[in-house]
């Protein structure tokens, strides 16, 4: 029989501890995520859905993006144990400088538009952290702003080779004269992809306000006070290159970009030159022969060709191939530590977050991006524990197996 008695107030109240009240809703709310994926549910509930789809969304059926996320979800992890990882070091090279941690903020267009902090609380959050920012020649703050905001830190620019080459070269020369040290020469971006969500939302840029955008912000006033009561959103880079951004948007994907482009760009271009968008061996491997710095393997995200390779399936045989010649970098589907620690076991450099950094953008400003920064961070550092990794050149294909759900179909 269990001998019962009347309950103690004082021992009651050793087992338990009542938690205090936050009072700050945006604290309140972010204390409660613990993925990145928590973080996206509570960027979905703030934002219009026409602004949250244009962040979320990818090309046609959106393949690509869903087969990306897969295969790092289908990935085998094989620990080493009795391995003292009481202390890991996260910390790494990349195209000559140092960063705290395995990953970078990726480049994104017209960031301002899923939350009025924009660049600002990315590049903010990256010179807290120590980790590299990416500025996307689409981006809607300045090259000296987002300087300004990261003075110290490592800033990369991403540049899109514009029909007005003009417009392309005066950013280049900007760029290096705010002391961003690389520069990310896109590829993929021949034509815009065919993203069906914005199409269904009856969204353009700038955004044009119909009845069903008003019925869905009613319950959304704070993204809309943000939005109407902050400077106008715009190109920050380009603003005063003329015409409308729907203009600079079509001058902005050009189908005769070219390695004669690249040529030339890597003649004006002081620092480190990495080309993004590359999607296949034969292209790697012409590419380091050329000489450039790094490849970052990208599909844009899902968002150009549906369909697409998906950069993680890629990243073993380009690094087997080419990576004693160039840095392999790796983006598209990120959504946890445990992925990126798989790209650096597999051979990539670096990562790039675009989306996981957007969905804490969406979700809570600099905070919401500081979030996003701590949740893979904590992720990156149990993986390698788990691991029995002390840093992350111990991390070796030994580590991962790529489970296959998509194979090729063998003809005879």
């Amino acid at each position: 029989m269990v001998q019962r008695q009347f309950p103690r107030p004082a021992e009651v109240f050793e087992l338990l501890q009542f938690k205090k009240p936050e009072f700050n809703g945006r604290k309140r709310r972010l204390d409660k995520a613990l993925t990145i994926y928590d973080l996206r549910d509570i960027a979905r509930r703030r934002t219009p859905r026409a602004a949250f789809d244009y962040t979320d969304g990818a090309a046609e059926g959106e393949l690509s993006l869903e087969r990306a996320r897969q295969a790092f979800e289908d990935v085998e992890f094989h620990p080493s144990v009795l391995r003292d990882v009481a202390q890991v070091d996260t910390s790494t090279t990349v195209f000559g400088g140092p960063s705290a941690l395995p990953f970078g903020i990726a480049p994104t267009g017209f960031t301002r538009l899923m939350q009025t902090e924009g660049e600002i609380a990315g590049a903010g959050a990256a010179a807290a952290t120590g980790i590299p920012f990416c500025l996307s020649t689409l981006g809607t703050t300045s090259i000296e702003d987002v300087k300004a905001t990261n003075p110290l830190g490592r800033n990369w620019f991403q540049l899109y080779v514009m029909k007005q080459r003009e417009i392309s070269y005066a950013l280049v020369e900007r760029a290096a004269a705010s002391g961003f040290d690389t520069l990310f020469f896109t590829v993929d971006t021949p034509v815009a992809g065919a993203r069906l969500r914005d199409k269904r939302n009856g969204f353009s840029i700038p955004p044009q306000i119909g009845a069903g955008t008003i019925l869905n912000a009613i319950p959304r006033p704070w993204w809309w006070y943000d939005f109407l009561t902050t400077p106008k959103l715009e190109f920050a880079s380009l603003s005063a290159t003329g015409g409308t951004v729907g203009e600079l948007l079509d001058f902005a994907m050009d189908p005769t970009i070219s390695y004669e482009d690249l040529r030339i760009i890597r003649e004006m271009w002081p620092g480190r030159i990495a080309i993004k968008g590359v999607q296949n061996l034969e292209d790697a491997r012409k590419l380091a022969s050329l000489g450039v710095d790094g490849i970052v393997l990208s599909n844009h995200g899902g968002r150009q060709l549906d369909r697409a390779p998906v950069p993680f399936h890629l990243l073993p045989t380009v690094v087997r191939e080419v990576g004693q010649d160039v840095e392999v970098v790796v983006d598209t589907g990120i959504m946890n530590g445990a992925d990126i620690v798989a790209s650096i076991a597999l051979g990539a450099k670096f990562t790039l977050i675009g989306r996981a950094y957007l969905y804490g953008l969406m979700a809570g400003g600099r905070q919401g991006v500081d979030k996003t920064v701590e949740i893979l961070s904590d992720q990156i550092v149990r993986t390698m524990k788990l691991l029995g990794a002390h840093s992350l050149e111990e991390l070796t294909p030994h580590h991962v197996t790529q489970l296959e759900r998509l194979a090729p179909v063998r003809r005879s």
